[in-house]
């Protein structure tokens, strides 16, 4: 089965920044959202010189300059944990409904609990078959309203779609961009949003 979330090229849409100071340097940093509040936080100083173009419809920005004492070496988010009752019943949803492939390589049967890594892009969902603290009821109809992870895909319309034909409940952004919010069968949130 073809999968929505597993492209065939890897492009990195974010822009490039290099952060400079005694102790190491680190790309990628996006300073388009709030600046002042991203400049308040910084223990340096700020040079950004954006310069946009197009590589067949990506928005291609220079790299910038940061000076940032707290410097850890964040590079992006590796996976995302949740919780499940039934494994199997999650990985129906998962693999058979959106399509994600179980990476083979991480440790399943090292773990004291049942689970299973899911490829999202070059990220990864990590199922745990363990009791989840939260309740299934009460919880907001719209999942943009309670704690989510959200996955970059490239045509919402046809993971609608998928949705409507699998007979699973969604609704659409509230803000009017393109993204879809649904839950996995444990009313883990997820959004689904077109990039």
């Amino acid at each position: 089965m073809a999968s929505i979330f597993r492209p065939s090229v890897s492009v990195d849409l974010r822009p490039k920044v290099t952060c400079t100071n005694h102790h190491s340097t680190i790309e990628r940093f996006d300073f388009r959202k709030n600046k002042n509040l991203r400049k308040d936080r910084l223990n340096g100083s700020l040079k950004a010189n954006q310069a946009q173009g197009s590589a067949e419809g990506i928005r291609v920005v220079q790299e910038k300059e940061v000076c940032n004492q707290t410097d850890y070496g964040v590079v992006g988010v590796h996976h995302v944990g949740l919780l499940c009752k039934n494994l199997e019943r999650s990985l129906e949803f998962y693999q058979n409904i959106l399509g994600l492939e179980i990476n083979e390589a991480r440790p399943h049967d090292k773990l004291p609990y049942r689970g299973a890594w899911l490829w999202v892009g070059s990220e990864m969902i990590h199922l745990m078959e363990l009791p989840n603290p939260d309740p299934l009821t009460g919880r907001p109809e719209h999942g943009g309203r309670d704690r989510h992870a959200c996955i970059a895909i490239r045509d919402v319309s046809n993971l609608k779609e998928i949705l409507d034909k699998a007979g699973i409940e969604y609704t659409m952004s509230r803000s009017g961009r393109p993204a879809i919010f649904t839950r996995d069968p444990d009313a883990n949130a997820l959004e689904f949003t077109q990039v």
